[in-house]
């Protein structure tokens, strides 16, 4: 028997199939081992010894791997082609040799870049041993990335609270976010104005062409800067006689992008079907580790983590192939087209992500797919096609126009396209970020010295727009081309930005929220150079060349450590007060932005006399007054929370983080927005310092809504909580809905009902609200009756069947004995049996699942004891009542240790 060993359980059942019966395939289900997350797991004093820990998931899996190798002819690690595959496999191996469990068994490394049957025997033929190099860069980056985490975020911590974390690549792509912010913030509009002229022909033909010249000066685009020089020009040209001065058509043609890399792929996706980076790496995944495509199980795209633009020459065969047969052999280039990679570092060049059959068209697998499993695999396909297709022919033609009014001529302009053959553009047409599509019209014949008609002429106000906002995809985009990270870990950047409420996304471009201003503007402060873009991008070179074995691991961490720990020093005797006037002047514009009047823009509103600064409260950063506390000015960090409504300011002062959203025209009172304790919520007027008065009305944002977004027309409708509803059909009694402890939810009486994530409180309707509160009335939970028996996947191989349900704690699938909650990326609407399979499996694998309760005799009979002893059982409570107090109290004393224990524990490493 030969083992293998692979990542997870789709790859390790798709490959087992291929394999066969002397062939054992177990699943590492990732890293096995892992840096603990606490200090000393990474010793620059010992030459950067790392410590690594099996945790109890790993611990089951070397097991597994232990037991199957007892005996067994060989051990194959058949991990992903890449750097983390090949560290996962050493991994593997240290585990084993700590265990003692290999014992002279030969070990062999094997890779594929398909999860193909042809593939896989192929790489079964062609074993090599752990690859060193691959292993050190993987050493490398992670010691850079524990060293820079758990050393620069508790500096964070200390010198700026309310900050998360900092990492050594998260840092330098929210910089990227928030510097393109800042440049929006410092954009001036400036005025111009278009002329363009609809002009007909002889023959009747309509066209336009726009101003580009007068009295032999050349006009460009923002020349014309006010209304008096455009009425100017329309004046002349509605008196102007029109003619074709020349025409020049050139022939042009356009190629085909190359096959998708990882970075590209996400940022396609992202444009063409609004997938994130992360979820179109775990549809990729599925589609790389096999899928059943009527009835067998396949990869049915190669591996979805790769820099390289190049495919085998039997895959380029075949799609020269399927593009004869699909399209025609016009749109067969003579020779295939050869890609190669432009970014100077790129690593690991494997194929390109492209489908593992050519022939196998989308319209034919979709039926087999999951709804976003058939989207990114069409999108895959096409643009694999695509780029081995004939360039598209095009003819460009540019008509200069004169126009002649007394002695003065004026220059117009008007430029078409013509697509002579469309080549690939038959089958696709890659996707922009933020460039307008600039589909050139197709301009009417005229020749040379042609009069023209005038038909009118059109004058248009503009003003230039600042950069806009990243969406994920430009940012991927950007991080790609600065040589930040590397695309495999693109996703997890991007995500790590949102969980840490860094950024936040509006309307698909990325907007940094105040607390990752801060965190910018502290590391640009005082560690400036290690979010410095071409220093990021040259670690990543010096681990590239870890990699080809060029450089020592370790000498690049030497050279790191020893700037680094300087600069980590060089912080501890830095006062807080330091921190804030840097950041006072470094995020200067966006917290003090200049005033209509000319004002200095830090002077206090309410005083008078005392400036504006940065400073740090109990919950969070907040701009207050310097002659605090005679003047209790405050306001948020953000100068206004809502464009146009108000200053957000508070001369209160009780609460740092109040923002004024206006006045409550039933009551004439203020509605506030304030931070609190437990998140922000809004107030109805002001606290009265009185005994016994009335508090003022609060009531907290739901879930999902933002500080930014509330309004004075949102606050009033969240302060008018709870709000009726419907009425019960059966008792005729209100149904209300509210805000509560734990979220929002509807009420009939005394029955309480939960919304779903994707009802809102203020919009619900009737008949919503009855439905949730019958479900709730008849036993079910949010909604869902308890006698609903979910939704049915199939049969586990085992025989039980695997229903997916919605439970309290989110959704999962059980097969009657084993409950697998299913992961935040996983929706229940969209689960697979497959995936259910592997679910309960890893499930039961790790000791999960129900253990039946078995009521003895005496157990039956414990209610009726407890009758007869009476009183006499009272002195016993007592006794047991003293036990538990004594035991909380002991509880007590020791959690204080304890809890800090945990803390450090649970540091990340950003």
């Amino acid at each position: 028997m030969k083992v293998v060993v692979v990542e997870s359980p789709a790859k390790a059942k798709t490959i087992n199939k291929y394999l066969g019966r002397d062939y054992e395939v177990l699943a590492s289900f990732g890293h096995i081992r892992d840096l603990p997350a606490k200090d000393g797991s990474v010793d620059p004093e010992a030459d950067f010894a790392m410590i690594w820990e099996v945790e109890d998931r790993g611990a089951k899996r070397v097991s597994e791997i232990a037991r199957a190798v007892k005996g067994a002819e060989k051990l194959i690690l058949a991990t992903d082609p890449d750097r983390e595959g090949e560290a996962i496999s050493w991994h593997v191996i240290e585990a084993l040799t700590a265990r003692k469990a290999l014992k002279g068994i030969p070990v062999e490394r094997v890779t594929f870049n398909a999860i193909t049957k042809a593939s896989v025997d192929a790489a079964m033929k062609k074993p090599r041993q752990i690859d060193q190099a691959l292993v050190d860069a993987y050493l490398a980056r992670r010691a850079l990335d524990y060293l820079v985490g758990f050393n620069l975020s508790p500096v964070l911590w200390r010198k700026l609270p309310g900050a998360r974390s900092a990492g050594r690549v998260q840092s330098v792509a929210l910089r990227l976010v928030v510097e393109r912010e800042m440049e929006i913030e410092r954009f001036k509009p400036r005025e111009y104005w278009s002329i363009i002229a609809t002009l007909v022909t002889e023959a009747g033909g309509v066209f336009e062409a726009r101003l580009v010249g007068a009295d032999g000066k050349r006009i460009q685009r923002l020349d014309v800067g006010n209304a008096e020089e455009a009425a100017a020009f329309k004046r002349d040209l509605e008196l102007a006689t029109f003619q074709v001065a020349s025409i020049e058509a050139k022939p042009a043609k356009r190629h085909p992008q190359p096959p998708f890399t990882t970075s590209t792929l996400q940022q396609e996706a992202s444009r063409k079907l609004g997938m994130a980076p992360a979820q179109t790496m775990r549809v990729a995944q599925r589609l790389y580790e096999g899928v059943d495509v009527g009835g067998e199980t396949v990869g049915i795209i190669t591996y979805m983590r790769t820099d390289g633009v190049d495919m085998a020459p039997e895959a380029i065969q075949d799609a020269r192939q399927v593009i004869g047969r699909e399209f025609g052999d016009a749109y067969v280039p003579g020779a295939p087209r050869k890609y190669t990679v432009k970014a100077k570092n790129a690593q690991e060049a494997h194929e390109a992500v492209r489908p593992t059959d050519m022939g196998r068209l989308p319209k034919h697998v979709a039926r087999h797919l999951e709804p976003e499993q058939a989207k990114l695999y069409d999108l895959i396909w096409t643009r694999t096609i695509a780029s081995q297709m004939e360039s598209a022919e095009l003819e460009r033609t540019t008509v200069e126009v004169s126009a002649n009014v007394g002695p003065r001529r004026i220059d117009l302009r008007a430029t078409g396209q013509v697509v002579k053959f469309d080549g690939f553009l038959a089958l696709y047409q890659e996707g922009k970020d933020d460039e307008e599509d600039e589909d050139a019209k197709r301009l009417p014949a005229m020749k040379a010295g042609d009069a023209l008609k005038r038909e009118r002429i059109a004058s248009t106000q503009h003003f230039t727009e600042p950069p806009p906002r990243y969406s994920e995809a430009s940012l991927v985009k950007r991080m790609e081309e600065l040589g930040i990270g590397r695309p495999s870990t693109y996703a997890a950047v991007l995500q790590t930005l949102r969980d840490r409420e860094y950024v936040r996304i509006e309307k698909k471009r990325l907007q940094p929220e105040d607390k990752g201003r801060l965190v910018t503007g502290f590391l640009e402060s005082f560690f400036k150079r290690y979010v410095e873009y071409d220093f990021t991008a040259s670690l990543e070179e010096q681990l590239d060349r870890v990699s080809n074995a060029e450089i020592d691991w370790r000498s690049v961490l030497r050279d790191f450590w020893r700037d680094f720990s300087a600069a980590i020093g060089g912080t501890k005797e830095l006062r807080v007060a330091e921190v804030l006037e840097a950041l006072n002047g470094l995020l200067g514009p966006h917290i003090f932005p200049e005033k209509a009047d000319g004002g200095d823009p830090r002077a206090c509103p309410t005083c008078g006399a005392g400036q504006l600064s940065l400073k740090l409260g109990k919950f969070g950063a907040f701009i207050g007054c310097s002659n605090y506390p005679e003047c209790k000015y405050t306001r948020q960090l953000s100068a206004s929370g809502v464009e146009g409504e108000g200053d957000g300011s508070s001369a209160e002062g009780g609460q740092p983080g109040v923002r004024v959203l206006g006045d409550d025209p039933a009551t004439g009172l203020p509605v506030t927005l304030r931070d609190g304790r437990f998140g922000p919520f809004v107030q109805l007027g002001e606290a009265s310092a009185e005994k016994g008065a009335e508090k003022p009305k609060r009531s907290s944002l739901p879930k999902g809504m933002t500080p930014g977004s509330v309004t004075l027309e949102i606050a009033l409708r969240l302060l008018s909580l709870p709000r009726e509803v419907a009425k019960h059909p059966e008792t005729g009694e209100p149904i209300l809905a509210n805000l509560g402890r734990f979220g929002p939810y509807v009420q009939h009486g005394k029955t309480y009902a939960n919304l779903g994530k994707d009802d809102d409180v203020l919009e619900i309707g009737a008949n919503r609200a009855i439905d949730l509160i019958v479900a709730k009335e008849q036993g079910g939970g949010r909604g869902r009756p308890s006698s609903d028996p979910g939704r049915t996947l199939g049969q586990h191989p085992d025989g039980a069947a695997l229903v997916v349900k919605a439970g309290k704690y989110g959704p999962y699938v059980s097969d009657g004995s084993v409950n697998a909650t299913l992961p935040k990326t996983m929706a229940a609407e969209s689960l697979t049996l497959e995936q259910a399979i592997d679910l309960v499996n890893a499930k039961r694998a790790s000791g999960g699942g129900k253990k039946p309760v078995r009521k003895t005799a005496s157990r039956a009979r414990a209610p009726a004891k407890k009758a007869e002893a009476g009183e006499a059982k009272k002195p016993a409570v007592r006794k047991t009542a003293a036990k538990t107090a004594a035991k909380a109290t002991a509880t007590k004393a020791a959690a204080k240790p304890a809890a800090a224990k945990k803390a450090t524990a649970k540091t990340k490493a950003g």
